[in-house]
């Protein structure tokens, strides 16, 4: 299996902001395995930082933007394009502005300059999202579609289609990482002409110009209304009939759109937070349709990693209830697990089935009955209380006292006739008497509740 890598070194890339003109300072940083790819705003105090995943994207309009922990950064596509390409699995990446630089508008110098210091082979292995069966997804509006097939290796083709004269059908395909400098990172961004108005009313492109865009001009206009807009850009000024590509540098390759759209989805798709290995197919694909589609197989991962084990009712528990009062000091109508059905080191799984004759029934609520959030609360940390007592030599002379419950998220109804999976698993390694937990409490293939634990073990007076 492959491992992980990082950078060998830092590197700083200085540039202007596509969408405020400012100034910006990115830093690329090293960082240790498992860390993936994080961004900090080193200008905002604390330094927040935030991950590059799919559930922190909350903007798409014209680029991807990502925020957590009061942290906001926009336009991250072609650093994350680069890196995915590059096989970086971990950095952290340092900006000054709540905005990445659009430098030339594609991502050539992000990967020139990862090229230029090296990676490093981490001591971890590189977890991949194994594509097994076709997935699809289409947009809202239908206007976009992507779909992922099974493949040994990572692969990519788009086909974009415009209403223009200029750019009608474009088609562009990657089979392999180690062509993407070559045929991929150096293609640009582009914008239509009837675009530009737009954009400028409404201060989206302050730092636009023909230095990191390729502007497509593909239907006339008054010639009063292209010379204000080529003076706003700094553009030289053109004919009214002079339909085209405006650029200061010859295009890279005849479809060089299609391919910048073919970078635009491997920086969005990287926000799965793993490698893929699958043949992605977007047709019109744009930033909404792609992070879409990775918050949906992001979603698809985090449920396969949490639904582990699967429940046998037929397979005999590791402990019932008799066992599990043997542990744990709670008795009726407090006791909210039947079995634990699976305990290692460093994880554990118990189960409720849930009755209609359930005492919490009675007053929650009796004309529609549902199982009360705080008590499958209680019932993911009883759970963890096995695991905790597990470690322990003569574990019936402690008990476990939590003294802190975090992050708790209620996400589906429990209903008389449930059978409810608590899953919890050690977060770090228990020190002076103190457990920190993650708790899952999961019916068929739904999380219903989620939550952080901190529990102290203390010896029974």
């Amino acid at each position: 299996m492959s491992k992980q890598k990082t950078l060998k070194e830092a590197f700083s890339i200085t540039g202007k902001g596509l969408h405020s003109g400012l100034n910006i300072n990115i830093t690329f940083n090293p960082a240790p395995v498992n860390h993936g790819i994080k961004f900090q705003r080193i200008d905002m105090e604390g330094q927040p930082t935030i991950n590059a995943l799919a559930d922190n994207v909350v903007e798409t309009s014209r680029g991807t933007v990502i925020e957590e922990n009061g942290a906001k950064v926009s336009t991250i596509e072609h650093v994350m394009s680069a890196l995915y390409a590059m096989e970086i699995d971990n950095c952290l990446v340092q900006v000054d502005q709540p905005e990445v630089p659009i430098l030339d508008g594609s991502a050539i110098a992000y990967v020139n300059e990862i090229e230029r210091v090296g990676s490093e082979v981490q001591n971890a292995d590189r977890e991949y999202y194994v594509v097994k069966k076709k997935l699809e997804f289409t947009s809202k509006d239908g206007g976009s579609k992507i779909q992922i097939l099974p493949c040994d290796n990572f692969e990519a083709s788009v086909l974009v289609s415009y209403p223009s004269p200029i750019l009608s059908n474009q088609y562009a395909q990657l089979s392999s990482l180690a062509d993407y400098k070559q045929e991929i990172a150096s293609c640009r961004t582009f914008v239509f002409v009837r675009e530009i108005e737009v954009l400028l009313k409404n201060n989206l492109i302050k730092g636009g110009d023909l230095d990191n865009a390729i502007v497509i001009y593909d239907q006339q206009m008054e010639q009063s209304q292209i010379n204000n807009l080529t003076d706003l850009l700094g553009m030289p000024q053109i004919e009214v009939s002079d339909l085209g590509y405006i650029q200061k540098r010859a295009l890279s390759f005849d479809n060089e759109p299609a391919r910048h759209k073919l970078l635009d989805l491997i920086g969005d798709l990287a926000l799965i937070g793993k490698p893929i290995k699958g043949h992605v197919i977007a047709t019109c694909p744009g930033h909404t349709a792609n992070t879409e589609f990775a918050k949906t197989i992001f979603k698809k991962l985090k449920k396969q990693e949490i639904l582990f084990p699967v429940y046998d009712p037929d397979k005999e528990p590791l402990m019932d209830i008799n066992k599990i009062r043997q542990l744990l000091p709670h008795r009726w109508p407090m006791l909210m697990i039947d079995k634990i059905i699976e305990l290692k080191d460093r994880g554990v799984v118990g189960v409720k089935s849930v009755s209609g004759n359930e005492d919490f029934f009675c007053g929650h609520f009796p004309q529609e009955p549902v199982m009360p959030g705080v008590l499958l609360v209680e019932a993911m940390a009883q759970t963890g209380g096995i695991l905790v007592l597990n470690g322990v030599d003569e574990p019936e002379k402690y008990s476990t006292y939590f003294l802190k419950i975090d992050n708790v998220k209620f996400r589906h109804k429990v209903v008389p006739g449930d059978t409810v999976i608590f899953k919890l698993d050690l977060m770090t390694d228990i020190r002076r008497g103190c457990a920190y937990m993650k708790g899952y409490a999961i019916v068929g293939d739904k999380i219903c509740a989620e939550a952080e634990f901190l529990a102290q073990i203390a010896k029974n007076k």
